[in-house]
Parts: C-alpha cells; sequence; structure tokens
C-alpha cells in the first residue's frame, strides 16, 4: 500500500514539474522586424508611424548600419591579413631559430676556455708581485691600493663569465682585462724596483756613514802597488839604483 502512494506521489510531482517548465510563445511581428533590420538590414521597421514620428533618424539608417555588413566587412579585412600573417609566422620562426642559437653560444664560455691560461697566468703575476711590495720596502698602504686593483681585475673576470654575452664580445672583454692586467703589472714591477733601489742605496750609506778611512794606511797600499808594478816591467836596477822604488826614471828618446 505504501508502495503504491509513493509511485502516485512521484508521478504527481514530475506532472508538475513537466507543466511548469512549458514555454509559451507569444509571436511579436514588430520585435521580428527591428532584429531582421539590425541583423541582416532585410525588411522594415514597424509600426511604421511609432518609428517616423519617434525614432525617424533610426529608421533612415538602420538598414545601411546591419551587424551583417560588418560582419562581412570584418571576414573580409581578416582574409586580406592571412599573408600578412604567414610572413609574420614565418620570421618569428626563423628568429626564433636564430635566438636558439644565440642562447646556446651565450650560456657555454668557450672564450674563458681559449684565453683562461693566459689570463689566468697575468693575474698570478700581478698577486706575486703585490706579495713583494713589503719586502722591497713599501708601505702597507701601497699594498692595500694594488690589492684593491687585483679584486677589481678578478671581478671583472667574474663579471665576465657570468655575463649574457656571446662569445665573441666575451673574448673580446677577457682580452681587454689582459691588457689592462698586464700594463698594471708593468707599472708594479717598476716601483718595485724603485723601492728596492732606494733600500739598498740607505742601506749603503748607513753602512758607510760611520765608517773612517785610514789615510796612512791607504797611502802605504797604494805606494807598494806602484812599486811593485814597476819592478815587473823594468826587472831590478843595476849600478846601486836599488833604492827602495826612490831612483829616478829615465826615458830614452830616439832622435
Amino acid at each position: 500500500m505504501n508502495r503504491k502512494l509513493l509511485l502516485m506521489a512521484a508521478t504527481v510531482i514530475a506532472t508538475m514539474a513537466a507543466r511548469a517548465q512549458s514555454v509559451t510563445y507569444n509571436h511579436d511581428s514588430s520585435k521580428q522586424n527591428q532584429v531582421t533590420v539590425m541583423e541582416t538590414g532585410t525588411g522594415a521597421l514597424s509600426p511604421e508611424l511609432y518609428y517616423t514620428l519617434l525614432h525617424n533618424k533610426y529608421k533612415k539608417s538602420a538598414a545601411a548600419k546591419n551587424k551583417l555588413s560588418f560582419r562581412t566587412l570584418a571576414g573580409v579585412n581578416l582574409y586580406n591579413q592571412t599573408g600578412e600573417a604567414e610572413a609574420i609566422d614565418s620570421a618569428l620562426v626563423s628568429r626564433a631559430k636564430v635566438e636558439t642559437l644565440n642562447v646556446a653560444d651565450r650560456q657555454v664560455d668557450l672564450a674563458w676556455l681559449a684565453e683562461s691560461d693566459k689570463v689566468s697566468g697575468q693575474m698570478e703575476r700581478f698577486k706575486r708581485n703585490i706579495d713583494r711590495i713589503l719586502p722591497a720596502g713599501g708601505t702597507s698602504e701601497d699594498k692595500e691600493r694594488w690589492t684593491e686593483y687585483y679584486h677589481i681585475y678578478q671581478c671583472a673576470i667574474d663579471a665576465t663569465k657570468d655575463a649574457y654575452m656571446p662569445n665573441a664580445q666575451r673574448k673580446k672583454e677577457y682580452l681587454r682585462i689582459y691588457e689592462d692586467v698586464t700594463r698594471q703589472n708593468e707599472i708594479l714591477v717598476g716601483y718595485i724596483a724603485k723601492r728596492q733601489n732606494a733600500t739598498l742605496t740607505s742601506s749603503l750609506l748607513n753602512a758607510t756613514s760611520d765608517y773612517t778611512p785610514d789615510k796612512g794606511s791607504i797611502i802605504r797600499n797604494a805606494m807598494n802597488r806602484w812599486n811593485e808594478s814597476r819592478f815587473a816591467v823594468r826587472g831590478p836596477q843595476s849600478g846601486g839604483s836599488e833604492d827602495g822604488g826612490e831612483g829616478d826614471e829615465t826615458v830614452n828618446k830616439g832622435n
């Protein structure tokens, strides 16, 4: 019994729902004419008296401003742009291929593989010369200044390694850094040589400043060397002329 009641209730609810969802269609010719004129430009606006009195300006231009004409014109314009779009697509594809090669060229640092020995060797020599500043007589301020130069060039090398640039440009940067380091290294070598010479000269002057020469000893040594040289050249003198190096010397002149 309960089952029958349940089926009947379901049937009644379905029927009511079907009636509630039914659609009624009331045809309105004036609205249909207006939509037709707006969409395709055909037909006439009605009621004509209403549009003539209240919307006469719209009535005159409604057929010419239909949406179909604009759609057709837009389609024609799009068709005319097909060739241009294909040209743009081809250009973009070609550009994408070029950029792919550029990205590959920028990601692998081939320039450093070619120039690393030259640049690193010059940087090592520069560092060794900086370490020679203090032993050569330079000041700590001078060493600090040259050390800053070294850090600047090292930072330039690291920045060039990390930069997004082609290998040709990267190689130019490495060679430019190498030339700058070489020039600064030559200046540093000249400075170290100057400091070493100044230190050596100062040491010699300090060593001889307290020295008092023995003039008598210098004179005796000079006389002895002079007598030895004369004896070696002329030999011993005869006739009692051996007087300890104080005899007269004669020179025979030819007629």
